[in-house]
């Protein structure tokens, strides 16, 4: 039973402390190499603009978004910080990204010619990254266009921040994929020599000093995540959740729970309705119904499993093993000392990046250990 929390009537508590240790843990790693981090879809969730914040006043001053909206968020919050945009250059807005400060990283001849072309238009040299595609087969520049790229580098005099690529397999530092683009990587460096070059996520960073080059790029390691399959996880855990119970109820053996009618109680029972559904992020692969064991929550540090679908708003829990006495009001964890996020996306059949991106819904987010002097959001 949690009757005292901090998060009274639930919520998601955001551990600052966590984040900076995380992320200097991080840099450490990586002593030779620039440490930035990937603060995209709202900073894993966690808020984009306190965690920019914290971040920044721990140390790191290069950080990367997916979109222009979530850059503007970030120099709004950190007017000094380098934005680098995963996503690249719509067309049409070079002027917008330069004017606020973005840095796109470019990954088609042709976002690299209207950048050039804004460039030689104003008179400038404004900032921006390439992405070769070296077989992800996502955005990126392909590596046969790599040396027609390195010529009109040349000829218009402009110099990229950076050149870099992103791993497909890195969880898995021993996959042919890993060593592969590893390779075409290295052979691309020789066409932009003396430009800064990046490689490595959370998972390049931490298997292998190889990766590093100039800048890391750490993502999920920042916020608690496990970076590489099959390995223990080092980093501290950063979001605590909790979700109030609705009401306790006594149910019988052969009785069914929720939706579907799909779980059948073996046993007479004592249910727990928590306020938290499918809408909320819980996701309905967590459900536990015969035949699939679901997922759990955890009470005074013992876990209870869920019975029956999850639904839209509310889940139903198994608390008959659970001596202490829970009552309507009182909260247990989803997420937190006793379950983790990669505990969540095992159950769940996924990975703890959904996790942490789907959480959101309608509870109120608050911050612990706030740094000295970075304001909340």
């Amino acid at each position: 039973m949690i009757r005292n929390s901090t998060l009274l009537g639930g919520g998601i508590e955001i551990d600052l402390d966590a984040i900076t240790r995380n992320w200097r843990a991080l840099d450490a790693v990586a002593a030779n190499a620039l440490t930035g981090a990937v603060l995209k879809a709202d900073a894993y969730g966690t808020g984009i603009k306190t965690v920019s914040r914290t971040l920044f006043k721990a140390g790191a001053r290069f950080f990367f978004v997916a979109t222009p909206d979530e850059g503007l968020s970030l120099k709004a919050a950190v007017p000094q910080a380098h934005v680098f945009v995963l996503d690249g250059l719509l067309p049409g807005t070079a002027r917008d990204y330069a004017e606020h400060g973005l840095m796109p990283v470019l990954a088609s001849t042709e976002q690299l010619g209207e950048w050039l072309d804004y460039c030689l238009a104003v008179g400038e040299a404004a900032p921006a990254a390439l992405h070769f595609d070296t077989g992800f087969n996502r955005v990126g520049l392909r590596m046969d266009e790599a040396e027609g790229v390195a010529e009109a580098l040349k000829q218009s005099g402009f110099e990229p921040q950076m050149i870099m690529s992103h791993l497909a397999c890195a969880d898995q530092p021993q996959h042919e994929m890993t060593r592969k683009q590893y390779g075409l990587f290295q052979g691309l460096r020789n066409q932009f020599p003396n430009i800064p070059a990046s490689l490595a996520n959370s998972a390049g960073l931490m298997a292998s000093k190889d990766f590093h080059f100039q800048m890391v790029r750490p993502g999920i390691a920042v916020y608690g995540g496990r970076a590489i399959n099959g390995r223990p996880n080092p980093m501290a855990p950063v979001i605590r959740m909790e979700v109030p119970v609705l009401q306790t109820k006594s149910a019988r053996a052969g009785e069914t729970v929720g939706y579907g009618a799909s779980y059948r109680l073996r046993r007479d029972s004592r249910l727990a309705i928590i306020a938290m559904g499918y809408a909320d992020g819980l996701f309905r692969s967590l459900s536990g119904v015969h035949g699939h064991k679901g997922g759990t929550v955890a009470i005074g540090g013992q876990l209870a499993p869920i019975v029956g679908r999850v639904s839209m708003d509310m889940t139903a829990v198994d608390i008959t093993d659970i001596p202490a006495p829970l009552r309507a009001g009182d909260t247990v964890e989803v997420l937190g000392e006793t379950i983790g996020i990669d505990d969540v996306a095992e159950a769940a059949g996924t990975i703890g990046y959904e996790i942490l991106t789907q959480f959101n819904g309608r509870f109120p987010r608050r911050y612990a250990n706030v740094p000295e002097g970075v304001e909340v959001d």
